[in-house]
């Protein structure tokens, strides 16, 4: 009876597997016929042919047009159903929350963004903000139909159950959104993850990391960070905390960071210390509207003091990258977040220069280090792809 039970679960859960691989393939390489899926995956014509017939019938794919064989019938192009649900993907970073509703496409359908109360702000206040941006980008939106909702945040998240952020940047330690959020009536999957994961992710997807089986994207904002990527998998560490790059010595004894060090990378190269030490070489450059105002008019100065400060700061990060690649010698850096965007669309080179200095030449000979290509909308989007991943996972609703 034991092994009758056993051979039922292999059986289950090899069907599960099968219908994960083939919706997978076809949301990341769709549209795909039959045939295509069988060749691709190695399963054979009559299995890729069960499965796909499931998964039409469930609705979660749908036929997408046709295209002619070799000699035979037309092949039928299959693909994921856009609509067979929605997914909302949460921005929380330091200084607001943005808030975006996709399709199983991936396109954006809508978007609430709103800046935040104080930079230090309360988890419960933030929770307000983000249980607002989801029922309105969900108006209108049949409950059933939402997948589930990804959240990025700044500081380290423990995947416990529920999940817990830690951001002592921010005065939060063991902050649960899921509690938070399910006190304000969202009752949707939950998904919490750090901003510069869900970037990575969303980098790895779609962005300028796809293809690399071994990355690191990074995150230039107001705070700093990474996700590490080895043989195609996030980087977690013993407790989620991997990542934090931000926090990495560059200058002991150096810049009082926020996290109560000194000489952190984020003292340099974070949005704050970029101004700070702007602000000491000209006084006369005054705060106006905005950290990423303020740094764009930084980066558009035709001053002495800009300069200095750019170069700088060029140098600051590329040593960081350089650290980066030394440590794990991956095949691709990749620079995001709105302030790397930034700073990078104005100082790649030098910033590659100066990690091609600080960095061992064999490693450093492998690497390419590149700007994010989906902005600085990538943690929001790399947020959906949190239930997206859990959907191909499983193949059916979370």
């Amino acid at each position: 009876m034991v092994r009758i039970d056993v051979e039922r679960a292999t059986t289950r859960d090899m069907r599960r597997r099968n219908r994960s691989t083939l919706l997978s393939e076809l949301f990341f390489r769709g549209p795909l016929s039959r045939h295509d899926l069988s060749r691709i995956t190695g399963l054979s014509a009559a299995t890729a042919s069960s499965v796909t017939a499931e998964l039409l019938h469930e609705g979660l794919i749908i036929e997408a047009g046709q295209i002619e064989s070799d000699g035979g019938r037309p092949r039928v192009l299959l693909r994921v159903n856009p609509d067979f649900g929605r997914l909302v993907g949460a921005d929380v970073g330091e200084t607001g929350v943005k808030v975006e509703l996709f399709d199983l496409s991936m396109t954006r359908l809508a978007t609430v963004d709103e800046p935040l109360p104080s930079s230090r702000p309360d988890p419960a206040a933030v929770a307000g903000q983000l249980e607002a941006g989801i029922s309105e980008v969900l108006a209108g939106v049949d409950p059933a139909a939402v997948i589930g909702i990804g959240i990025g945040v700044p500081g380290t998240v423990e995947q416990a159950d529920p999940a817990l952020v830690y951001a002592p940047t921010l005065g939060w330690r063991g902050v649960s959104f899921h509690a938070l959020l399910r006190e304000r009536g969202i009752t949707a999957p939950l998904f919490v993850e750090n901003g510069a994961k869900t970037q990575g992710q969303a980098e790895m997807w779609f962005g300028a990391g796809r293809g690399a089986g071994n990355a690191v994207i990074v995150l230039v904002g107001s705070g700093v960070g990474a996700a590490v990527i080895t043989n195609g998998t996030v980087y977690r560490g013993a407790s989620s905390s991997a990542g934090e790059w931000g926090h990495t010595t560059v200058v002991y004894g150096g810049r009082q960071c926020r996290c109560g060090a000194r000489g952190c990378l984020e003292a340099y190269v974070g949005a704050e210390g970029i101004l700070e030490r702007y602000r000491t070489l000209d006084p006369a450059a005054k705060a106006t509207d905005g950290e990423m105002a303020d740094v764009a008019a930084l980066i558009a100065a035709d001053t002495p003091a800009a300069a200095e400060t750019l170069a700088e700061t060029a140098g600051i990060l590329g040593a960081g990258i350089g650290n980066l690649v030394n440590l794990f010698n991956p095949e691709r850096v990749v620079l995001g977040g709105w302030a790397g965007v930034a700073l990078g669309a104005r100082l790649l080179p030098q910033i590659r220069e100066a990690a091609r200095e600080q960095a061992l030449e064999h490693p450093f000979g492998q690497v390419s280090i590149e700007l994010c290509e989906l902005g600085p909308d990538a943690v929001a989007f790399g947020a959906a792809t949190l239930p997206m991943a859990e959907l191909l996972r499983r193949a059916s609703r979370p």
